[in-house]
């Protein structure tokens, strides 16, 4: 019986190598998205993927598209990070084991499903994720992901990382976390970092981000292959 899981990036360098991964692939347009469909060579697995583009609403409407219409077995969030912690360096790789907010007070937010005040990748995911990475002999942790609306560059990393102790910062991550487990989907973050979070915006805007964007897709590429 064909598995589905559904990858998500928030830019297209996010996914494009996972579509180009893929055999019969179709497309098509939907709530607001291009959405790729195809099997994983030498597989059961049927992926959907696509760009939601940045923030947590596009994020969080694009996950719960896709879990509407094709109810998929897990979600896979892959993409980019600012990186929080002394232990890794660029191009490494941070697992959301937990995911919170930087900006949402969860006092009142945690009075709706799934009742919680941060949120988790699946563990079964994370151990194969962790798998694959030593297998890659790629650096990595599942650590604290933090996520907010406003890019964070400057002295603003370090406020992050005193407020939340995360190993990384983007504009995604929870968001997707929370919509997944609200639905009782599966789901997995994973970030390869792109820079220190210590790069302004106009200026992170004109980096080639297709190294770690690319690093991120091959192992989730990977960890679908793994996954039983």
């Amino acid at each position: 019986m064909t598995r589905t899981i559904a990858v998500i990036g928030a830019m297209d360098v996010e996914v494009a190598l996972i579509a180009k991964t893929l055999e019969n692939v179709r497309e098509h347009a939907s709530a607001g998205v291009t959405i790729v469909d195809g099997q994983m060579p030498n597989s059961d697995v049927r992926v959907v993927a696509t760009v939601a583009g940045m923030g947590t609403v596009n994020a969080a409407a694009t996950a719960q598209h896709l879990i509407d219409v094709y109810a998929p077995q897990a979600l896979i969030f892959s993409g980019i990070a600012g990186n929080l912690t002394d232990s890794l360096h660029i191009n490494d790789v941070v697992l959301g084991k937990t995911l919170v907010y930087l900006d949402t007070d969860m006092r009142m937010i945690s009075q709706a499903a799934p009742f919680t005040n941060e949120y988790h990748s699946d563990e079964q995911l994370l151990a194969i994720a962790d798998e694959v990475l030593s297998k890659l002999n790629i650096k990595h942790l599942a650590g604290t992901i933090a996520t907010g609306n406003l890019f964070i560059e400057g002295e603003a990393a370090a406020e992050v990382k005193k407020l939340t102790d995360a190993d990384a910062v983007e504009m995604e991550g929870a968001a997707i976390a929370h919509v997944a487990a609200r639905n009782e989907v599966p789901a997995l973050v994973i970030r390869a970092l792109s820079d220190n979070a210590d790069t302004e915006y106009e200026t992170f805007r004109e980096f080639d981000v297709s190294e770690y964007a690319d690093n991120a897709a091959r192992i989730v590429i990977e960890i679908i292959q793994a996954w039983k």
